[in-house]
Order: structure tokens, then C-alpha cells, then sequence
């Protein structure tokens, strides 16, 4: 029996990670990726599950992380961004972060041997025809004017857009040691880290404040056509930050907690720029947390006025991209389906979801959807209690609409986190056996965590048939 293949349109994580689910669920896959017929502002290569913006998961810490949790249930589910992910990962304390060239190499290769996957480099300008009665949607949030009026049109809702920035990523031998050091925040050792992930580089309360100055004075690339576009609060342009109040980068990307200069110990610096590596030859490293939409000359010039910078040579400079994602609460059903189109789904980023990992789940959850519906299967959405099922909760049916803030625009995205989990159930025992004292604060805290860590890998485990087996194991 001949089986109809499904067709996945974009080729990023979410559609690389849907194509592989579906091929390894016995079903042939069309995988449609525009690129290099058409190119985007952002990505530089023609290969599958490029990274445009930071090389970064972010947590693996499947015990009190809920990104961690994501990250270990999509292993349990054989996904094919964690596995190239993980085999291609470099230092960076205690999040997982990936060799971009490695990584998406890795992704392609897979896919272009699987046996049930045929990749067409092509443009898909509307939607997907009747004919594939099996399509998703995994434009990300890059999707071409042309597709997202075919969305709207269909859908009788506008997209929404929203202004994601890039970081700058800097060449290693140019930065100063004598000024940097090499440490992760708190000496934390992460997948592939020694503790020491991180490059620090020191500022006095006097070069703070200069540079938060220069920040907002700074030229910027202005985009009239999109002015009122909001950004989303994960990825913030650090001079947008920066205009919220003096302090605001001390408490976020640049706070000076965990970390202590070698070269001046008994001096504790009042604000610390990081440096990540984004390589596995550790001869780039981007800046953390320093998203932009200041222009590329002065970026160079007040960027240099970092200590340990001043001679620095930037391997890529920072900038601004456009992203539409659709009011999915309203569209989509809980299998990711477009109401008024069975079998048509969306994934990825253009969803409402945000981050690769959350992407790339969302791609997973929707290739398996699909392949069930095409095989006859029973399609079963995972629990809410897992990090996959409140994502998708989230995305599909998480979000309340009150009279005063009407309509999509009150949907906005969001990275997986443990407000989307439901709460404990009554009588859940949280205090450790041996803890003495009172039990509450951040010990209560990071004790609820835990709780909900372990039933949502336990959750997961069972949605996916796999036999019990303790966190510790994973």
C-alpha cells in the first residue's frame, strides 16, 4: 500500500524537526525549503535548522529548568535538532550551546539520507493546494509577505509582527585578557563546560553609566514601515533595555553576581559584559544578552569602549529582522490544526511559540500529529502537565481575552517556563526528608520545581509508552 506523503513547507527547526517525526513515523515527507531560491534578510547558508540569532538552548537543567525539561522530554521523543544539537555542542556553563555551522550540517545530512524524505528547494508564495491534504506550515517568523497574506486571507485575521534582534559575534584574538577572564557565573559546569564558559569583561560604575549613555544616544536603524511593532520583552534590543532606566542592564544581561576578576579580586565590578562562544574552534564568541538595532558603524564604536573590546574585531555585527506569527488561540485546534482547514497545521515560531527549543517542539508535536492522521492513528496531545503539553496549551487554548485588551492582539509569544504547567497537585510532598528549619522561600521554591520536573518527564514517559524511569536516569 502506497502511503501519500505529508508536506512540511520551511526548513527551520520546527520543519526540519516535523519532516524527521513524520519520516520516522513510516510516512514520506516533502519537505519544502526556499532557500537559495529565495533568500531572507537573516540567514547566510542554504542549510536546513540555520541559527540566525543566538547559538544558544539556554538551560539543560532538566531538574529545576523548564527549557531543561523541554530539552529532556524531545530526547525521550527521538528529535532530531536535540540529538545534532548535543553532538555538536560547545562550552557555555550551564546552558547547551551548538557549533551554528556543525549543527546545521548535522540536521541537513540527516534528513537528506533519510529514505522517506525528499527535499524540494522551491517557494511555496500561498498556501499549501488541496491536493496535499497533509501540509504544515513551518515558516517561522521570516514567512514571505506573499504567504502571510494567503494566511490572513484564509483566516479573516491579520498576522501580528513583532522585532527580533541579533547579536554581534566577535573574533576571540581580539579581545584583551589582561582586562577578560575566563569564568561561568557562580563557577557553574554545564554540558561540555568546565565552569570557566564564560569571557568577562568588567566595568566601574563611572564606564556604566557612559555606556548606557552612549547606548541611548547611539544611532539607530529606523524602520517607518513597522513603527508601532512591538518587541518581544526575551530579546529586547540592549539600547531599548537600556532607555527603560540606568539600572535596568546592572539586573539583566550585564549584572555582576557569581563572578569574580582574577586580576582585581578584592574589587568587585559593578556591571560585567559576557562573551559566549559560538564555535566549536572557540574562535568566535557572541554577546550575550546584546541584541541591536544600532547601526553598524556605531556599534563598532561604542561596542570598542567595552574594557577588554577596545581592539575588538566583530565577525558579524548586530541587526534587526521582522517576525509575524498568527493569533493561533483562535485559529488552531489542539492538534495545531487550522479549524476552518483539517489538515493543515502550523509549527514553529509562526505559532506564537518563542526560542529554537520551543520551535523545534512545536515542529515535533505537529510532524507526529500529522503522521498519526495520515496512518489512521488515534491522535493523542500530550499532558499539560508535561513541557510539551503546556507550550501547547499555551499556543492553542492557554490565553484568556478580557473586555478591555479585545482580539489577537492580546496574544503574545512566549518561551516555555513553569507558569504554563499546571499547578501541583494537593498534598504533593515538596520538603526534602533531613531538612531542618523552616521550609519556605527559595528553598520552597526550587523544591516546587523539582516536583514539577519530575512529573513532567514522568508525564512524558508515559505518553510516549516508554517504561518509568527516575530523572536521575535520563
Amino acid at each position: 500500500m502506497t502511503i501519500k506523503p505529508v508536506h512540511v513547507v520551511g526548513g527551520g527547526l520546527a520543519g526540519s524537526e516535523a519532516a524527521w517525526q513524520i519520516a520516522q513515523g513510516g510516512v514520506p515527507v516533502v519537505l519544502h525549503e526556499m532557500r537559495p531560491v529565495r533568500e531572507t534578510p537573516a540567514h547566510k547558508t542554504q542549510g536546513l535548522a540555520e541559527l540566525v540569532c543566538s547559538n544558544s538552548f539556554r538551560s539543560d537543567d532538566a531538574e529545576t529548568n523548564a527549557v531543561g525539561v523541554l530539552h529532556a522530554e524531545m530526547r525521550l521523543a527521538g528529535s532530531l535538532i536535540m540529538a545534532s544539537g548535543d553532538a555538536h555542542q560547545v562550552p557555555a556553563g550551564g546552558a547547551l550551546a551548538v557549533d551554528r555551522d556543525g549543527f546545521s550540517d548535522a540536521v541537513t545530512a540527516k534528513l537528506e539520507a533519510h529514505p522517506l524524505v525528499t527535499i524540494v528547494r522551491e517557494e511555496i508564495s500561498g498556501l499549501p493546494p488541496q491536493e496535499w491534504d497533509q501540509a504544515i506550515i513551518a515558516t517561522g517568523p521570516l514567512t514571505t509577505p506573499s504567504l502571510a497574506e494567503a494566511i490572513a486571507e484564509k483566516t479573516g485575521a491579520d498576522a501580528l509582527a513583532f522585532f527580533d534582534a541579533i547579536a554581534p559575534i566577535i573574533h576571540f584574538d581580539t579581545i584583551d585578557f589582561d582586562v577578560a577572564w575566563f569564568q561561568s557565573r557562580y563557577d557553574k559546569v554545564g554540558p561540555g563546560g568546565t565552569g570557566k564558559d564564560y569571557i568577562n569583561l568588567p566595568m566601574d560604575k563611572a564606564q556604566y553609566e557612559a555606556f548606557v549613555a552612549a547606548l541611548i544616544e547611539g544611532g539607530k536603524t529606523e524602520f517607518r514601515e513597522w513603527e508601532g511593532t512591538p518587541y518581544f520583552d526575551g530579546c529586547l534590543p540592549i539600547e531599548v533595555m537600556a532607555e527603560r532606566g540606568v539600572e535596568t542592564l546592572r539586573h539583566g544581561p550585564m549584572k555582576p553576581i557569581g563572578l569574580t576578576n582574577p586580576h582585581d579580586p578584592t574589587v568587585k565590578a559593578y556591571a560585567i559584559v559576557q562573551l559566549r562562544q559560538d564555535n566549536a574552534l572557540g574562535t568566535l564568541y557572541n554577546m550575550v544578552g546584546f541584541q541591536t538595532k544600532l547601526k553598524h558603524g556605531e556599534q563598532v564604536r561604542i561596542f570598542r569602549t567595552i574594557p577588554g573590546l577596545e581592539q575588538a574585531e566583530f565577525a558579524r555585527l548586530g541587526g534587526l529582522h521582522r517576525n509575524t506569527y498568527i493569533n493561533s488561540p483562535t485559529l488552531l485546534d489542539s492538534t495545531l490544526q487550522l479549524k476552518s482547514r483539517p489538515g493543515l497545521r502550523f509549527a514553529g515560531q509562526i505559532t506564537g511559540c518563542e526560542g529554537y527549543v520551543e520551535s523545534a517542539a512545536i515542529g515535533l508535536l505537529a510532524g507526529r500529529f500529522a503522521a498519526a492522521q495520515r496512518l489512521g492513528r488515534a491522535i493523542a496531545p500530550p499532558p499539560p502537565t508535561t513541557a510539551f503539553g503546556s507550550l501547547l496549551g499555551h499556543i492553542t487554548d492557554g490565553h484568556l481575552v478580557s473586555d478591555d485588551e479585545p482580539g489577537k492582539r492580546s496574544f503574545q509569544p512566549m518561551n516555555v517556563n513553569f507558569g504554563l504547567f499546571p499547578p501541583l497537585e494537593a498534598g504533593t510532598k515538596l520538603k526534602p526528608e533531613g531538612f531542618e528549619g523552616r521550609f519556605r522561600g527559595k528553598d520552597k521554591a526550587l523544591a516546587r520545581k523539582k516536583a514539577l520536573a519530575r512529573r513532567a518527564l514522568a508525564d512524558c514517559r508515559a505518553w510516549l509508552g516508554l517504561a518509568p524511569q527516575t530523572v536521575a536516569a535520563e
